[in-house]
C-alpha cells in the first residue's frame, strides 16, 4: 500500500491510495479499479474502502482510492503549477474541474501500464463519473461501477428559500468567493459560488428518481458495467432497486450492465462492508479479471 500525491491540470494536487497486489500473488497486475470518493468520503467517514482495497488486492487486483478535491471539509496542499500553498475541499470545490481530477489518476493509471482500467466512484463520486464518461468514451476504461449515486433532488431539497435567497445576493455583492454564513444542507461549508453550483447550476446532477427527468449524460454513455446500491439507501425514497433500475433504463449499455442491491444496509455499506468487497470482486471475475 503506498500514499499517491497526483498533479491536476491546474496545479491542485490530489491524494489518494494505492493497494497494490502483493508480488507472491501476481507480480505485475494488469487489472486496477480505481474509486473516486464523494463528498467527505475519506477512509474515517467510508471505512469500506480499506476492505475494497484488501480484498481485491489479495485476489491480485489493484485498487486505487481516489480522493478528489471534496474528500475532506478543506486540507492545505501545495499548488505545483503556481507554488504557492491552497486550501481546497469540499467549501470551495468547483464541479468543472471533474474532468481534469478523473484523468489526473487515469493517466497515473495508464503510465503505470494497467491494462484494465475500471473507473468506479461511490456517492458524488459515482455522479462524477457519469460526467466524464458522458463526454469522454476514454478506450482506456474497460468496465464502470457507479457505487450508490447521489440523487442531488433529494440532497438539495433542504435547502431554504432563505439560503436560496442569501446565495445569490452574496454573488451579487461580487463576494462570491467568501464563505456563507451557514453551512449547505446542513453540514457543508462553503462559498456563494459553490453553493451556487450545488443549487443552481449542478452539471453533477444526472440521476433521478423519476423517469422524466433529464438523463442526458446517462444515455450518452458508451462503456458497459454495474450499479450497486444499499438496500436501505434513504436517497431514492425508499426503493433503491427501482432507482438503479430506472438509471439503467436510459443507457445504451443497459443489456449487459449488472445491477447489485446490499441488503440492509445504507448509502455507506454500514455493517456490510466486507460484503460489498467480496460482490465487487465476485463481478471483476465475472468480467474476466
Amino acid at each position: 500500500m503506498k500514499r499517491l500525491s497526483l498533479p491536476t491540470k491546474r496545479g491542485s494536487v490530489l491524494t489518494g491510495v494505492l493497494f497494490d497486489a502483493p508480488a507472491h500473488v501476481i507480480p505485475t497486475p494488469s487489472t486496477v479499479v480505481i474509486a473516486i470518493t464523494g463528498i467527505h468520503g475519506n477512509f474515517y467517514s467510508n471505512p469500506f474502502y480499506v476492505n475494497i482495497g484488501k480484498t481485491l488486492s489479495a485476489a491480485g487486483i489493484d485498487f486505487i482510492y481516489a480522493q478528489t478535491a471534496d474528500a475532506f471539509g478543506e486540507f492545505p496542499t501545495l499548488n505545483v503549477k503556481t507554488g504557492e500553498q491552497e486550501l481546497i475541499g469540499s467549501w470551495n470545490e468547483d464541479f468543472n474541474n471533474t474532468d481534469e481530477d478523473i484523468e489526473a489518476y487515469l493517466d497515473y493509471a495508464s503510465q503505470q501500464g494497467y491494462q484494465n482500467i475500471i473507473l468506479a466512484g461511490h456517492s458524488l463520486g459515482a455522479n462524477k463519473v457519469i460526467y466524464y464518461l458522458s463526454r469522454h468514451h476514454d478506450s482506456r476504461i474497460k468496465h464502470f461501477i457507479f457505487l450508490s449515486p447521489a440523487n442531488l433532488a433529494y440532497l438539495t431539497s433542504v435547502v431554504t428559500e432563505e439560503e436560496k435567497n442569501e446565495i445569490l445576493m452574496q454573488r451579487k455583492r461580487g463576494e462570491g468567493d467568501q464563505r456563507m454564513p451557514f453551512n449547505l444542507l446542513g453540514w457543508i461549508p462553503g462559498t456563494a459560488n459553490t453553493d451556487y453550483q450545488w443549487v443552481f447550476d449542478n452539471i453533477l446532477d444526472n440521476v433521478h428518481v423519476e423517469p422524466e427527468k433529464d438523463f442526458s449524460q446517462i444515455k450518452a454513455i458508451t462503456h458497459s458495467g454495474a450499479l450497486m446500491i444499499g438496500g436501505y439507501d434513504r436517497f431514492t425514497y425508499g426503493d433503491p432497486q427501482k432507482f438503479l433500475e430506472n438509471i439503467n433504463d436510459h443507457m445504451q449499455t443497459a443489456k449487459q450492465n449488472k445491477l447489485v442491491v446490499i441488503p440492509e444496509t445504507g448509502h455507506t455499506y454500514q455493517q456490510k462492508e466486507q460484503q460489498l468487497a467480496d460482490e465487487l470482486l465476485k463481478l471483476l471475475k465475472t468480467w474476466g479479471y
